[in-house]
């Protein structure tokens, strides 16, 4: 199985910038161990099931809490029985129709 989990999660409350506190969230993904690629948008993360997922999404969470009273949070998941390493496949998938397509 693989899950794949696009995370966006910051304070709401700290002014413009918050890359302070999206490093925080950065910091516990990547101590996780779990292959992840951080976009502008947010944060691509890779499981091998729901509940690592959801697990790793608390942590980000229990990070964030000290600093804020009001934090924002977007997941997304894809949930696919069967299949690992979904990071280069999907991108793969993409670009048997158009080559040289850009990925981060």
């Amino acid at each position: 199985m693989s899950v794949l989990l696009e995370l966006t999660m910051f304070p709401t409350d700290k002014g413009e910038s918050v890359s302070k506190y999206v490093s925080e969230v950065i910091k516990v993904i990547k101590d996780s161990g779990y292959p992840y690629v951080l976009t502008p948008m947010g944060t691509i993360i890779e499981f091998n099931n729901f509940e690592e997922a959801t697990n790793l999404l608390n942590k980000c969470y229990k990070a964030l809490e000290p600093y804020s009273n009001r934090i924002y949070a977007v997941c997304k998941f894809d949930i696919r029985k069967g299949k690992s390493n979904r990071f280069k496949q999907k991108i793969e998938s993409v670009r048997k129709y158009i080559k040289n397509v850009q990925s981060i």
